[in-house]
């Protein structure tokens, strides 16, 4: 996990230099699953958990790809919407799993329930850079 400025989106396979656009990561599916392609979370929610469970919680340690401000991504589920030029699908909710409670907190089992991010296909290929602007596509 290395935060970057910028990271080419690829239909189909996720983003150039990912554990799971090389298929290396902890999940890989044996035949590459939508849902796996990238994942995002709320800083707001980063910081919330952290305050009210007292721990040294960080970006870093939610292991989602893409770490947004100001954005409801529950409300992404299930629709289609731009990060920069790139088009993405909101599949699912991220939760967190016993994987992550493992090698961060116990405690984000049940503080980041509904909390964790969003699961999500790409759906165009482009760059996603740092302070593109998420919208709902038209």
């Amino acid at each position: 996990m290395k935060p970057c400025a910028a990271v080419r989106a690829v239909p189909g396979q996720g983003l150039e230099g990912d554990r799971y656009f090389a298929g290396a990561g902890t999940f890989s599916p044996p035949h590459p699953k939508p849902d796996f392609e990238i994942t995002f979370i709320e800083q707001e929610q980063i910081e919330a958990f952290a305050r009210e469970s007292g721990l040294p919680f960080t970006s870093l340690h939610a292991r989602r790809n893409i770490v947004t401000e100001g954005v409801s991504l529950n409300d992404l589920a299930g629709k289609e919407f731009l990060v920069g030029e790139v088009r993405i699908r909101g599949i699912r909710l991220c939760e967190p799993c016993n994987y992550l409670a493992k090698i961060s907190f116990p405690e984000t089992l049940k503080g980041l329930v509904h909390k964790g991010g969003l699961r999500a296909q790409i759906l165009s290929e482009g760059l996603i850079r740092v302070g593109d602007t998420i919208r709902v596509a038209e």
